[in-house]
């Protein structure tokens, strides 16, 4: 399938200087939970030596090409099954919980048990407003938060994905494949929720993230996109009828 865009953008644009990437919120209720992305940058204090890898090119440029998303709750959940069998999330915090229990299923959704990958692992989704726009093709892709140290390790992995932002401007999830449900599933704010890195044509030109204007353009793009997952299986088969719909522009940086 050509997934190659025609926007009109002078000779200078696309293929030259930094590729430029929005953020928003898809939903701006409760906007102030949710951080902005930060590029990643694990900076050790040793930065005298001539060989620290606080000062390894390599280092530098794989940190640069990454960008970290915050938990933006305080989560404490166990599974279990009911007297019926049915599998369940329990708040293990209780009423010490900061997220109130109707709105915790708000956030949090067990997925429906036919779907899981495998009979004995869980799948939780926690539902985030996080969306990503270029106008130019890029390529987001997912991953876990492998650079950060949890003293308490998660007990499963993460869903990644991958997907062109530049055609598929949808709100990330963060999706959690519990490998050992007995364990409890313990998310903090503030800490690294997941990564994402961005792919354009030419990998040699850095990433600029800046925070983009939600257009009168943009929100009638996403709303054609909206809820199209739940009536067809494969939804990357939808990327052609999306580019024709969509606007040259779409990234507008927030002033």
């Amino acid at each position: 399938m050509d997934l190659t865009l025609t926007y009109d953008r002078p000779m200078d644009g696309p293929g030259s200087g930094p590729v430029t990437v929005g953020w928003f919120l898809a939903d701006d209720k409760g906007a102030v939970l949710y951080d902005p992305p930060e590029r990643v940058a694990i900076r050790a204090p040793n930065r005298t030596h001539a060989k620290s890898a606080s000062r390894c090119p390599a280092v530098i440029q794989l940190e640069s090409r990454y960008f970290m998303v915050k938990c933006p709750f305080d989560l404490h959940i166990g599974f279990q099954r009911d007297d019926k069998g049915k599998a369940v999330l329990v708040n293990r915090a209780g009423t010490a919980s900061p997220v109130r229990p109707a709105k915790l299923n708000e956030i949090l959704t067990l997925v429906n048990e036919a779907e899981w990958r495998f009979p004995d692992r869980p799948t939780v989704q926690l539902h985030l407003p996080y969306c990503f726009i270029a106008d130019e093709p890029v390529y987001l892709s997912q991953l876990s938060a492998f650079a950060h140290y949890r003293p308490d390790p998660l007990p499963g992995t993460i869903f990644g994905g991958r997907m062109p932002i530049s055609i598929w401007p949808r709100p990330l999830m963060w999706a959690f494949e519990w490998h050992e449900p007995a364990k409890d599933l313990i998310l903090r704010r503030g800490e690294p929720l997941f990564y994402v890195q961005f792919e354009g044509v030419d990998p040699s030109r850095p990433v600029q993230l800046v925070e983009a204007e939600k257009t009168p353009e943009l929100k009638a793009y996403l709303e054609k996109l909206t809820g199209v997952v739940n009536y067809v299986n494969q939804t990357f088969a939808l990327f052609k009828a999306a580019e024709a719909m969509r606007p040259k522009t779409l990234l507008v940086p927030k002033r």
